[in-house]
């Protein structure tokens, strides 16, 4: 998972974690979809800059990557599952060693380093989350499972009462099972990975 600030000129300024303030727009790429939030303040140029940068990335993949645009308080879906995640941040060197067994076709590969991504990372999570897709887990279930992995990120041992919580904000966000299945598989290798 990337995390961007869009600069008013439209440029992508890597960042550590998202703060969420009202004038920026922030853009997070996970590989499957990326994310933009909008703040209520953020100017019109900014927004529509972030918005054609976000459509270049999706092209320049080749891959049927899907853009969600978020604006201040009005967050939807599989964004609503990841926001404290995305306020904390993610710290650690995530990069991972070459397992030829995932390796993706060299196009793929190329563009996927091209545009600062890891493929062996990306093509872990994608094996991961089509993996949990196929054990036939209960949805909510899953929003348990992603809500302990979120809440591992935030703190060392949560009570069972912030897990049932955290687990009921993520069920009422309306994201969909293979939504679910991808945060958790991308969250569970990003731990991995910082161990």
């Amino acid at each position: 998972m990337l995390f961007y600030n869009v600069t008013e000129a439209g440029a992508l300024r890597k960042i550590n974690k998202v703060d969420f303030n009202e004038n920026k727009v922030f853009l997070i790429d996970d590989f499957k979809i990326i994310y933009l939030w909008i703040g209520l303040k953020a100017s019109k140029k900014k927004k529509e800059l972030s918005v054609k940068k976000a459509e270049k990335l999706k092209n320049e993949r080749n891959k049927s990557i899907k853009v969600q645009i978020n604006n201040q308080n009005r967050e939807y879906g599989s964004f609503l599952a990841i926001m404290d995640i995305l306020r904390k941040g993610l710290t650690g060197d995530i990069s991972s060693e070459r397992r030829p067994e995932l390796e993706l076709e060299i196009e793929d590969t190329m563009e996927l380093i091209e545009a600062g991504i890891d493929p062996d990372l990306e093509a872990e999570i994608t094996l991961a989350a089509h993996n949990l897709t196929q054990e036939n887990h209960l949805y909510e279930d899953l929003c348990r499972q992603l809500a302990e992995l979120q809440l591992s990120f935030l703190k060392k041992n949560p009570t069972e009462q912030e897990i049932k919580k955290k687990t009921e904000e993520i069920y009422k966000s309306s994201s969909s099972y293979d939504e679910l299945c991808w945060l958790i598989a991308e969250l569970s290798k990003l731990r991995e990975k910082k161990l």
